[in-house]
C-alpha cells in the first residue's frame, strides 16, 4: 500500500500532516507524501488522514 496525495485538488489545509506527520508533509502549500520503504506500520493513521482530508486528495494504491 501506497498513499497519493492528487497534486491539482490538494488545498494544503494540513489535515493529513496534523494525523499522520510520519507520512505526510506540506511543501510549497501542498501535501507530499514522505518516501519510506513501508507504509503498513501507519495504516491506521493513514486511513485516518484519508477520511480528514475535506476535498478528498489522498488516495491509497495497493
Amino acid at each position: 500500500m501506497k498513499p497519493v496525495v492528487n497534486q491539482e485538488i490538494c488545498i494544503g489545509c494540513g489535515a493529513c500532516e496534523g494525523v499522520c506527520p510520519e507520512v505526510f508533509k506540506l511543501d510549497d502549500g501542498k501535501s507530499e507524501v514522505i518516501k519510506l520503504d513501508d507504509y503498513i506500520p501507519f495504516k491506521s493513521k493513514i486511513d485516518q488522514a484519508v477520511d480528514a482530508c475535506p476535498v478528498q486528495a489522498i488516495s491509497i494504491e495497493e
